[in-house]
C-alpha cells in the first residue's frame, strides 16, 4: 500500500465532478428538471433508477481508493462510468486532466489500451489458450511483436507467482490461480490506472486472504493508481489508502480507514463500523497526541504500527511513549499515553481523534 505521505497531491490522476448516472428513458430530462437535487425514490416512481448521485472526488497518483457498499449501492456503476464502459448521464470525468466524456471512440480505445487495466469478478480467461497465451493476448491485440509479447507475459507469470504453470490451460488451474492470470493479463500492458471490480469475491476465504496479500505485494512493487470495488468492509480496511462508502448512489463518506472507523460521518457509515475490531484497523498515528516533553525517550513506538500488534507492550508501560516516524530517520512526531489506547479500544464508539 502506498504511504499517504508519498502520494502526489498536486495533480489528480482521476477526477470526478458532479457525476450522475440515471438509468431510464427520461433520465436526462428528469435530471435537468431536478437541478441536481436527485431523490432516488422520486426518480424510481418516474421509471428511472439512480445509479450514481452527484459523485465528486479525486484519486491521486499511486493511491488506492476502495469503493464499497452493499449490493445496489452504485459502486460498480461508478467504476464503469469512470472507465466509460457505461456513459455517465451528467458531470465531468478527467483522466490525467483529459475529459473522458469528450473523447471519441478512437481516443477511448487508445486510453484503455495504454493507460487502463481492468480486472472483474469473472476471470474471463480464454479456455483454449494457455496461461502464457492469455496473458500475452492484450499485447498481441496492440500489435506488439510476438517475441516481445511472450517475454512480457513470462515476466508477468513470475510477478504473480505462476512460474511453472505458464503452459497450463485455465481448466487446470484453481480459482485463485485463474484470478492471478486475470491480474497478470491486466498488468501486461503496464497500465497507469487499475480498475478492479470485486476481483476476489468468488474465491473461498483462505484463497481470498492469499490474493489480498499478493495484491498488496504487487502494489508495493508497482505503485499503480487504483480504484478497487468491494462489498467487504474488512477487505476495504486492509487494502485502502482511502475508502468511499456508497448508499443509493451517494458517497456517504470518503476518508482514510482510520477516520472512517473513529469518526463515521453518517448513521449509515456508523452501522458499517460499529462491529469492526478497532485494534486490528487503527494505527498509532490515528490516536497519538502532540509531542510531550515528559514522554519517555527510551520507550518509542512507530506511528505506522497497528494497535493490535503493540497493545500489550503499551498497556504494560507506566510511562507516556514517544511516537516516531521510522521512514524519516525516526523523527519524533507525537506521544502516546497508555490510557488513550484503553479509551479507544474500550471507550465510547465515537472517540475523539
Amino acid at each position: 500500500m502506498t504511504d499517504r505521505s508519498e502520494i502526489n497531491n498536486n495533480k489528480p490522476v482521476i477526477k470526478c465532478d458532479s457525476v450522475y448516472k440515471i438509468f431510464g428513458n427520461n433520465a436526462k430530462k428528469l435530471l435537468e428538471n431536478s437541478e441536481g437535487q436527485v431523490d432516488a425514490k422520486t426518480f424510481q416512481e418516474a421509471g428511472c433508477i439512480v445509479g450514481v448521485n452527484n459523485a465528486s472526488f479525486e484519486v491521486n497518483k499511486g493511491e488506492m481508493l476502495v469503493v464499497m457498499g452493499l449490493s445496489g449501492s452504485g459502486k460498480s456503476t461508478l467504476l464503469r462510468c469512470i472507465s466509460r464502459l457505461t456513459d455517465a448521464t451528467s458531470g465531468k470525468i478527467f483522466i490525467d486532466g483529459e475529459n473522458l466524456l469528450e473523447m471519441n471512440s478512437r481516443q477511448l480505445i487508445e486510453l484503455r489500451r495504454n493507460k487502463m487495466g481492468m480486472v472483474f469478478q469473472s476471470f474471463a480467461l480464454l479456455p483454449h489458450k494457455t496461461v502464457l497465451e492469455n496473458i500475452a493476448f492484450p499485447l498481441m491485440m496492440k500489435k506488439t511483436g510476438t517475441d516481445e509479447s511472450i517475454n512480457k507475459a513470462l515476466e508477468m507469470v513470475e510477478l504473480v507467482g505462476l512460474k511453472g504453470r505458464e503452459n497450463y490451460f485455465p481448466r487446470e488451474l484453481s480459482g485463485g490461480q485463474q484470478q492471478r492470470v486475470g491480474i497478470a493479463r491486466s498488468l501486461a500492458i503496464e497500465p497507469d490506472i487499475w480498475f478492479l471490480d470485486e476481483p476476489f469475491s468468488a474465491l473461498d476465504p483462505l484463497i481470498r486472504k492469499e490474493m489480498q496479500d499478493e495484491f498488496l505485494r504487487l502494489q508495493g512493487v508497482l505503485n499503480k493508481t487504483i480504484m478497487f470495488v468491494t462489498h467487504d468492509f474488512d477487505e476495504a480496511l486492509r487494502l485502502a489508502d482511502r475508502i468511499a462508502i456508497m448508499k443509493d448512489g451517494i458517497i456517504e463518506q470518503l476518508d482514510t480507514p482510520d477516520n472512517i472507523v473513529l469518526n463515521p460521518a453518517t448513521e449509515y457509515v456508523q452501522k458499517f463500523t460499529q462491529d469492526i475490531p478497532r485494534e486490528k484497523v487503527l494505527k498509532i498515528e490515528s490516536i497519538m497526541e502532540p509531542v510531550n516533553s515528559n514522554s519517555s525517550q527510551s520507550l518509542t513506538i512507530s506511528k505506522d504500527a497497528i494497535i493490535e500488534t503493540v497493545a500489550e507492550s503499551i498497556l504494560n508501560s507506566k510511562e507516556t511513549l514517544t511516537v516516531i516516524n521510522p521512514k524519516n530517520n525516526n523523527e519524533i512526531v507525537g506521544s502516546l499515553n497508555p490510557s488513550k489506547v484503553v479509551k479507544v479500544l474500550f471507550g465510547n464508539s465515537k472517540t475523539e481523534n
